[in-house]
């Protein structure tokens, strides 16, 4: 055989090869091949939703990272790294070089979100952070089970206030297509007592970034993560500022609706004030509407709507929705909860509230709704309460609806 011939068949060879495609059963698009010491998980990366976010974990994956510090440059950044954090029932979580939770590539970046993206199923790939916009790197997670409370986006399609404690917002980025049970067995396996770290370390051997269709072909990560980061940052800034914005007006709105229901609310509770008896205690009473019930005894659960007042007519807190929404104190979360209408009461010297509530309450028929003016020894004293400033006279208005039967 020639060597023009032995050339000729080399090249073909070599071409068959190349032109294998792999993974011929996907669709076009981006994908992640997670090669791990457990087995090959891949991901379909949602580039066309989050491109961001996907830009950053594709050029970490190539080591083409623009801002990756020198020491990962012109590597694979996931290459041999771990999953450091395992839950069942939870997530999987890697891509730190310390394998502390605490790593990072050398910078932090603000996510983009996208409300269709939801932590709503197992298999979701999604970017662990600190807490905040800015606080995202290297560090991703994939979901075992539903975790609803990692989205971004509120029930009611509005972007969460990410920058306060305690509010988690993850931006999802891709879903596993194969290997959802491999995600499985890394969640299932052995960790050290007390800590989420797997005995035995779990490694990422690799992650291979596959392109089919020429969409995906043509995604340069570090071009489009340099490129429309900024955008990010300044759509997410206008959000803040706007949320602020209208927060500021409905503040606004809630104390000009306040100053007026209080204006309205004082002269009546003036007026009751010179009309009350006061009692050995200093608790004084005036009786708007007579009852007809009996009396409760010591001991008893009743019934009872509230209002409670600021001498100045303000009102700071009720159980009756009308009242509440006449102040633009209407809480939501309290009616889905059922916590407006009548509230159960015990009627003791031991209940636990402020002694002139107490006294009140002994002093009721079923029936009868009362005036109530209690003096700051009588009410929350020298230390306050919360909303309430020390040494704070309070009023209200009781009305017992009924004993509840044994």
């Amino acid at each position: 055989m020639s060597k023009t011939l032995q050339l000729l068949i080399l090249c073909l060879i070599v071409t068959l090869v190349s032109c294998k495609e792999e993974y011929p059963d996907l669709e076009d698009g981006l994908y992640a091949e997670i090669v791990t010491s457990k087995d090959t998980m891949i991901a379909k990366l949602f580039y066309d939703k989050v491109p961001v976010t996907v830009a950053n974990f594709v050029a970490l994956a190539e080591g083409n990272h623009p801002m990756m510090a020198d020491e990962f440059k012109g590597k694979p950044y996931y290459d041999s790294l771990t999953f450091h954090r395992v839950m069942d029932k939870f997530m999987i979580q890697g891509g730190d070089h310390t394998a502390t939770g605490g790593g990072n590539p050398g910078y932090k970046f603000t996510a983009d979100f996208d409300p269709s993206l939801k932590h709503d199923k197992g298999g979701l790939l999604s970017m662990a952070n600190s807490g905040g916009f800015n606080t995202n790197g290297s560090q991703f997670f994939i979901t075992e089970v539903p975790y609803p409370s990692l989205n971004a986006y509120d029930d009611n399609g509005e972007l969460k206030n990410c920058d306060q404690p305690r509010t988690s917002c993850h931006s999802v980025f891709g879903e596993l297509v194969k290997g959802i049970e491999v995600q499985d067995a890394i969640s299932n396996v052995e960790v050290t007592p007390g800590s989420n770290k797997p005995v035995e370390p779990v490694y990422i051997t690799k992650i291979n970034i596959i392109r089919k269709g020429s969409a995906a072909k043509s995604f340069n990560a570090p071009k489009v993560f340099e490129k429309e980061l900024p955008n990010v940052e300044a759509e997410i800034q206008q959000i803040q500022d706007d949320k602020k914005e209208k927060l500021e007006q409905e503040q606004k709105e809630r104390e000009e609706k306040i100053a007026s229901a209080s204006e309205e609310t004082k002269p009546m509770l003036e007026d009751y004030a010179t009309k009350t008896t006061a009692l050995a205690s200093g608790l004084k009473k005036y009786v708007i509407k007579e009852g007809t019930g009996p009396k409760p005894k010591a001991g008893d659960s009743v019934r009872v709507y509230y209002e409670g007042y600021f001498t100045d007519g303000k009102l700071f807190d009720s159980d009756r929705v009308e009242i509440a929404e006449k102040y633009g104190m209407f809480n939501q979360r309290r009616a889905d909860a059922n916590a407006y209408g009548p509230t159960a009461m015990l009627v003791s010297p031991n209940a636990q509230m402020i002694p002139g509530f107490k006294e009140a309450l002994a002093n009721l028929k079923v029936g009868e709704k009362a005036f109530f003016y209690l003096p700051s020894h009588l009410a929350y004293g020298e230390r306050g309460n919360r909303g309430i400033p020390p040494n704070t006279d309070l009023t209200f208005i009781v009305e017992m609806e009924s004993v509840i039967k044994r």
